[in-house]
């Protein structure tokens, strides 16, 4: 009799537990752990990850390979005795993810304007990805929620032909419906991403101006329609915070990290020859005086020998709060930026494009303009250098308008921490000028360099692409000739 009893008990609780699983299942979720988020957190997420991608990228690569800066300490980025850089492929692929993410739920509620922004954004970090490396996954990356493991690499010269149309699209579907939330870069204003999307476009045809038919023409009809970045206010630059994990990426380095880069001689002898204020915003002079007997010096890029100075000033105030010095505070200036795209370099693309017939513009008139957006960008005070205005060091410095090479170095200060745009425009003036220095009398090779000071093309595809997407990886490398080399020429520089 007992166990009768048991048996039907059990199979009372039984059937308790079954028809209750729905109950258990919500009991179960935790509100604290959400299954699905919102395209604000992931918008914001994309942004603010790929930003710090770049920042980092800039201080370690970007600047000290275009000769910006010098390392002081493992110089091997700028002796050109490259390796992988894994963490510029891991950094912007993760950042993809979410940026992926966004398009899909913008395109499923309809949101034309987040739609856009979406594309903007990949856009870009995939433009960034290309021009570093080549071929590489674009069609078929980011599909892990597919299966998909092992994406093919994409032709170069087929990513860049759809991102030059994504562009396109994304600065029509921002004048469509919806709206933008998430966005800590323009805070939802879609003129400023359509400014960007069709600014990126200038950006791009010039760099593959002899791959592109037209591009030329295509370059002059985007200018003609007028809707561009127009001012500073139209510079896509992230704000950083004060606290973690906001705050500006350099700032939680130690102080050895820090000084381990340093102004490059290069960029010293090119703004105090001028008597360039900027120089007091880039570099921390040596004596910490921010006056005008402040002195400054210049590390020579690739110094590994006895034979290279490997001495320079430090970075800028801007760039790394260090409270025994002068701070950023104390100039009452801003901590440094995450820059996409500024005014800037907006400016010297239409004087280039002036200066080879593209547009009927003034050269000087954009020229001029560039270098005055960089010093305003930069908040330079001028009397610093001993000027009163921008109007007159522009007249009595010597930086008046002489030909494309100045227009080549103006803009190559002004990108100075604009993440690998640097390298991207240096490794485009060397390849126009016959693959040699000519063309860019403000640059020497590097000292002790291991490349024969000759130039790199691209960086290595990271090692872990051999191991877990062989087929793919060797599909790529068999295009760049058979060798994952620095100095195998891919279709941009071909």
């Amino acid at each position: 009799m007992k166990s009768i009893k048991y048996y039907v008990s059990l199979l009372a609780v039984t059937a308790m537990v079954f028809s209750g699983c729905d109950s258990f299942d919500n009991l179960n979720e935790n509100p604290n752990d959400p299954t699905i988020v919102s395209p604000d957190v992931l918008l914001s997420s994309s942004l603010r990850n790929s930003l710090h991608t770049i920042v980092e990228e800039s201080f370690l690569l970007g600047n000290n390979i275009a000769q910006l800066t010098a390392k002081s300490l493992r110089t091997e980025v700028d002796a050109y005795n490259w390796n992988a850089f894994p963490t510029v492929w891991e950094g912007l692929y993760g950042s993809l993810t979410d940026a992926d993410a966004v398009e899909r739920l913008a395109i499923n509620a309809g949101n034309e304007q987040m739609q856009g922004v979406a594309l903007v954004l990949k856009s870009w970090i995939f433009a960034t990805l290309t021009n570093a490396y080549g071929d590489i996954p674009y069609s078929e990356a980011i599909r892990g929620d597919e299966d998909n493991f092992t994406p093919v690499y994409d032709s170069q010269e087929a990513i860049y032909s759809d991102i030059l149309a994504s562009l396109e699209n994304a600065a029509t579907l921002l004048e469509g419906a919806g709206s933008i939330t998430g966005d800590i870069l323009f805070n939802g204003d879609a003129a400023k991403w359509q400014r960007l999307a069709n600014s990126l476009r200038l950006r791009y045809l010039m760099r593959a101006q002899a791959k592109i038919e037209n591009a030329n023409a295509q370059f002059a009809a985007i200018v003609s329609a007028g809707i561009i970045m127009s001012s500073n206010d139209d510079n896509a630059t992230l704000t950083y915070l004060d606290g973690f994990p906001n705050q500006y990426p350099l700032v939680p380095l130690k102080t050895g990290d820090f000084d381990a880069v340093v102004l490059s001689e290069s960029a010293l002898n090119a703004m105090q020859s001028k008597n360039d204020p900027r120089l007091f915003r880039y570099a921390r002079p040596d004596n910490d005086q921010y006056n005008e007997l402040g002195s400054f010096s210049g590390a020579q890029n690739g110094a590994g020998g006895s034979n290279c100075n490997k001495s320079g000033s430090r970075l800028g105030a801007a760039y790394f709060n260090d409270p025994t010095q002068t701070t950023a505070a104390d100039l009452r200036i801003k901590m440094a930026e995450g820059v996409v795209m500024t005014f800037a370099e907006v400016s010297f693309l239409l004087a280039e494009a002036a200066q080879k017939g593209w547009i009927s513009d003034n050269v000087e008139s954009h020229y001029k303009a560039g270098i005055e957006a960089s010093m305003e960008y930069a908040d330079v005070d001028f009397a610093t250098s001993g000027w009163t205005d921008f109007e007159e060091f522009y007249q009595n410095s010597g930086v008046a308008f002489d030909g494309i090479s100045t227009i080549r170095e103006q803009k190559w200060l002004a990108l100075f921490f604009h993440g690998l745009e640097p390298f991207f425009e240096v490794r485009r003036w060397y390849v126009e000028s016959g693959n040699n220095w000519d063309g860019l009398p403000f640059l020497t090779p590097p000292c002790d360099n291991f490349n024969n000071d000759a130039l790199p093309m691209r960086f290595l595809y990271p090692g872990q692409e051999q191991s877990l997407n062989a087929a793919n990886y060797a599909d790529a490398v068999n295009r760049l000739g058979g060798f994952n080399s620095q100095n195998a020429t891919m279709w941009l520089v071909d």
